[in-house]
């Protein structure tokens, strides 16, 4: 059982609409957490000024020029400000092997339909909502996994499933999966802080 609030340290690369919804839930005292860091590789990312505006240190990290450098410098900055867990809220960037190793198994991010049937290396955005539905599937899913070395391939550690409606398209489904994504951020991480989810890794003081 975690005796402590989880230390967090946030990724987005546009607006972070679950990162919001979770500092939403740790300010109204719902969520055992604190807030430590966001970090986002677009400097003009909405999810980095509404952080700020919040009172949390918020930073870029830009990735495309020397990606290796990038990962030590993100690895420097989640470890100095003490961050136990990473929540990916639509960081588009894959993340580099410092990172993974440093974070193994405590790191969450969030998939927009079933794992593993419809995740992988281009299956993102409403690419993941035309393949359900040309799929024939009876239900989508929003799907928080532990991230690896590999995209969506991680173990999956909550699912919240979605239905698919009579002439669904890829448009409405997308907006029903991405309005259930930030509150189901939310009581998973509250699950994860009463102990009730086990992480591969434990999270113990940095």
């Amino acid at each position: 059982m975690i005796s402590q609030p989880l230390k967090l340290g946030f990724l987005a690369s546009g607006g972070g609409s679950s990162a919001r919804a979770i500092m939403d839930a740790i300010a109204a005292g719902e969520l055992a957490a604190e807030a430590r860091l966001m970090v986002s590789n677009n400097k003009g990312a909405a999810a980095l000024a509404w952080a700020r505006e919040a009172g949390l240190e918020a930073i870029c990290i830009p990735t495309q020029a020397d990606p290796d450098a990038a990962d030590a410098r993100l690895v420097d900055a989640m470890t100095g400000r003490g961050v136990e867990l990473i929540v990916l809220s639509g960081y588009l960037r894959q993340l580099g092997p410092l990172v993974l190793a440093r974070y193994a198994g405590r790191i969450l991010n969030i998939h927009p339909g079933p794992l593993p049937e419809f995740g992988g290396h281009g299956m993102y955005g409403r690419r993941v909502h035309e393949a359900v539905i040309a799929a024939g599937a009876g239900a989508s899913a929003a799907t928080i996994h532990v991230v690896d070395e590999e995209y969506d391939h991680g173990p999956v550690v909550a699912v919240c499933r979605v239905p698919l409606q009579p002439g669904d398209t890829a448009e409405a489904l997308e907006a029903r999966v991405r309005a259930s994504e930030p509150g189901f951020f939310v009581e998973t991480l509250k699950k994860v802080a009463r102990g009730e989810i086990q992480l591969p890794a434990s999270i113990a003081k940095q």
